[in-house]
């Protein structure tokens, strides 16, 4: 998140050795006293009403932390305003959100649609969460709803394993115990297909 913090020079030096102020062709006060104009320093608050999908997830944090500041409705109305940018850790956030009913009435097609839609973009934690979910619904769902759920599985934990994140590439290992070689042939083909949809791009009103 960008620093906003600036240090400006406020104090005025004062110089009265011998002057000859009538010669000036702008009024010694005058000169003393002007600033050049500087630009308005931006806050995180105004790029994000301004439609910066990065400055809405800044507040969508801030708001989602402890504190004095804490609060869930403001957190994830931010975050849904940079998930509608298709930004990946917004989208997350709001995902666990919507699961566990923070600032939001809890929903979980909605928790899953937002977490898919990360896992889409390419985001790991996303991928991770959206495997587990099809190796959860593997050991429950009818024999053939089970085969898609663990190629499924296999798909998206192996993509988060690409990426290092942690717990991915055991979990990946275990679901690929239970499938046959044409299930892991088919898995890979969808892995070497998987393309991240294009990620979010900062709308400014």
């Amino acid at each position: 998140m960008a620093d906003n913090r600036f240090r400006h020079l406020n104090t005025l030096v004062f110089w009265f050795g011998p002057t000859n102020v009538t010669s000036m062709a702008t009024p010694f006060f005058r000169r003393l006293f002007s600033r050049s104009e500087e630009p308005a320093v931006e806050t995180t608050e105004t790029k994000a009403g301004h439609g910066d999908a990065e400055a809405q997830f800044s507040l969508g944090v801030k708001f989602a932390r402890e504190g004095v500041t804490q609060d869930y409705p403001q957190a994830a109305q931010w975050y849904l305003k940079a998930a509608d940018q298709s930004h990946t850790l917004a989208q997350f956030n709001l995902a666990i959100m919507y699961a566990a009913g923070q600032g939001v009435a809890r929903d979980e097609a909605k928790s899953i649609g937002w977490m898919q839609k990360a896992a889409d973009l390419g985001d790991a934690g996303a991928q991770y969460k959206v495997g587990m979910r099809h190796h959860r619904a593997s050991l429950d769902g009818s024999p053939e709803a089970a085969l898609e759920s663990r190629i499924l599985a296999y798909k998206w934990l192996q993509l988060a394993a690409a990426q290092g994140y942690r717990g991915s590439e055991a979990a990946w290992a275990f679901v690929a115990l239970s499938m046959t070689r044409e299930d892991v042939a088919d898995g890979g083909r969808r892995i070497a297909a998987f393309v991240p949809v294009q990620a979010y791009q900062v709308r400014v009103a």
